[in-house]
């Protein structure tokens, strides 16, 4: 399960646009009337002008399942709910509705951030911590985790033409950043895409703190094309990737030197002596007759056996001496 949240500025937009898709189905609501759009809208304002200084009071957060995976309405219900109170959104008003009009099943949240007493809703870091939650939901309750985009499963010829490329920005990455070894590199490749990128620079100096994309006249955040798009994940990414090469490298140049210093190596791997038989090449070699080695090997055990029963005799005569010497 995926959590993002998309930036409104219009209550009866965001209703109109949530309600009014083809297949869609209003699941949860708190605080708002249901049966028309228009009055949906109508109490959300009427709760935020409660506190009129609260601007941006209008949330839309969508929660995306991997494709195939269908939940029962009661077991959404349960996640949204948990959702909204992890996140700190409790005693406001919203409306959740399910949509099924793209291969993956997923929630449209409406929630006013201007709460039943008239007080603000802390909206700080709202994104990075509804990820974080749907990660922690997603095992809770054995959901599939979408570890990344599955482009077999995306049709871009049914996406907006907003998200149509921010997917083109993201196919062009994943494509080229096992091939650079720098984000300047990065940068020209994707150049050659049609695609700008941008660097956001720490005040005046020339730190840079994050990275951007432009394609077509829309403009993206590296986090926003995926989670390790940001600034710090392309550098590590290409990091890992150099690495990995350097340890393929040192491996193909060690497995090198072995077979080439190697003996034994070579001598297995040389067809012209695979067949040979190894007693009878270390007696070609030293030019001598089997016989005359059977002699040998025979003399040699011979006197071994010898020198073990002289041993042994030795040991009993010590004993006998032993034995006369305590019994005097």
């Amino acid at each position: 399960m995926i959590s993002k949240h998309v930036t409104a500025h219009s209550f009866y937009h965001t209703c109109r646009y949530i309600e009014k898709k083809p297949g869609a189905e209003l699941l949860l609501t708190e605080g708002v009337r249901t049966y028309d759009i228009r009055l949906m809208a109508e109490d959300f304002l009427r709760q935020q002008q409660l506190r009129p200084s609260k601007k941006q009071a209008c949330l839309h957060a969508i929660l995306s399942f991997y494709p195939g995976e269908k939940p029962s309405d009661e077991k959404i219900k349960q996640i949204i709910t948990e959702y909204l109170k992890e996140l700190g959104i409790v005693n406001t008003q919203y409306a959740v509705t399910k949509h099924t009009d793209k291969a993956h099943l997923h929630l449209h949240i409406v929630a006013n951030m201007v709460n039943n007493e008239g007080n603000a809703i802390k909206d700080g870091w709202l994104g990075l911590k509804g990820k974080k939650i749907a990660q922690s939901l997603t095992q809770k309750y054995e959901l599939k985790p979408a570890i990344e985009k599955d482009l077999k499963l995306t049709h871009l010829e049914r996406l907006s033409e907003y998200e149509a490329c921010k997917y083109k920005i993201y196919i062009a990455i994943k494509e080229q950043l096992t091939k650079v070894k720098t984000l300047k590199d990065l940068e020209d490749r994707l150049k050659i895409h049609g695609i700008e990128t941008c660097y956001k620079y720490k005040g005046k100096s020339d730190e840079i703190q994050g990275v951007s994309f432009r394609l077509d006249g829309f403009s993206y955040k590296g986090s926003e094309v995926d989670r390790r798009f940001s600034f710090i994940g392309l550098e590590l990414a290409i990091s890992q990737s150099q690495k990995q090469e350097v340890r393929i490298r040192e491996v193909q140049t060690d497995q090198s030197l072995v077979n080439n210093k190697d003996p034994l190596s070579k001598r297995q791997t040389d067809p012209a002596k695979l067949n040979r038989h190894p007693v009878k090449d270390t007696f070609k070699e030293t030019n001598m007759p089997i016989g005359h080695h059977n002699n040998t090997l025979l003399e040699k055990l011979t006197e071994q056996e010898q020198q073990e029963s002289v041993a042994r005799e030795l040991t009993e005569e010590v004993k006998q001496k032993r034995k006369r010497k305590f019994s005097d």
